[in-house]
């Protein structure tokens, strides 16, 4: 049986985003697998990583949280909201991001949350990242919705490159070893459509939710985001000539 964790990003489960997160639920539940959720506004998830969240630990002039975290794992005295949503991680096969782009990035209780679930210690760690990552070979999707449209979210978009802009989160899972497959947008959501355009939103989400079982059924065969090796790279992390650049991220000179 395949689990699924669903991670969802967003203030209001009556949104698009929520029905959308829903069907992935349906059409997981329909293929024979488990559904974990994640529904960090529901859960009023505290997304600033702070002392607050350790109070064992002792004050030795600063905050350092990587330190903090690890320190925290190995002693087996992570806050419990936080060991909550690494168990769920640890028990899924693949998880699924649902959230809205704002101000050209995730909502920040979706940072907040990697800032403070992907602990130093538990999730990663010096020796187990990227290539050696402690999540593979589970694998990660994207599921998102922008308020521009498709045109202005292309490469040479007015609103940017989605790619370029997801490629953080994407890196982000990537580097805790987890497989991150293309991700689906939906472009153009917002409230401020009227008459025929409304009703014409309406028809296009109401297509999106029905697609998403054959999303869902495919997703072991969807294409993945291409990175580098840990091969690809120096004794200095630099990206070698002779490899090959898979975004503007990681690049060579021109």
């Amino acid at each position: 049986m395949t689990t699924t964790l669903i991670v969802f990003a967003h203030p209001d489960k009556r949104s698009f985003n929520g029905a959308w997160a829903e069907s992935t639920e349906r059409a997981a539940i329909a293929h024979g697998g488990d559904v974990l959720w994640s529904d960090l506004c529901a859960m009023d998830f505290d997304a600033v990583e702070a002392p607050r969240h350790y109070p064992g630990w002792q004050d030795q002039g600063h905050f350092d949280p990587l330190k903090v975290q690890e320190e925290a794992a190995d002693a087996n005295r992570l806050p419990g909201d936080v060991q909550s949503e690494i168990d769920k991680i640890v028990r899924a096969d693949r998880v699924v991001f649902h959230f809205p782009l704002w101000w050209f990035a995730p909502p920040a209780i979706l940072k907040g949350w990697f800032d403070r679930v992907f602990v130093h210690g538990a999730l990663h760690s010096v020796d187990r990242r990227f290539d050696s990552g402690l999540c593979k070979p589970k694998k990660a999707l994207l599921c998102v919705t922008t308020g521009a449209t498709q045109a202005e979210s292309a490469f040479n978009g007015k609103e940017g490159d989605i790619e370029m802009l997801l490629w953080p989160t994407a890196y982000t899972l990537h580097y805790l070893g987890f497989s991150v497959l293309k991700p689906e947008t939906v472009h153009g959501v917002h409230g401020y459509y009227e008459g025929d355009e409304q009703t014409a939103l309406q028809t296009r989400l109401s297509k999106v939710l029905e697609n998403q079982n054959d999303l869902i059924q495919a997703f072991d065969v969807r294409p993945q985001i291409g990175f580098n090796d840990d091969t690809d790279f120096d004794q200095n992390g630099r990206l070698r000539p002779d490899r090959q650049s898979h975004s503007h991220f990681i690049r060579h000179d021109k």
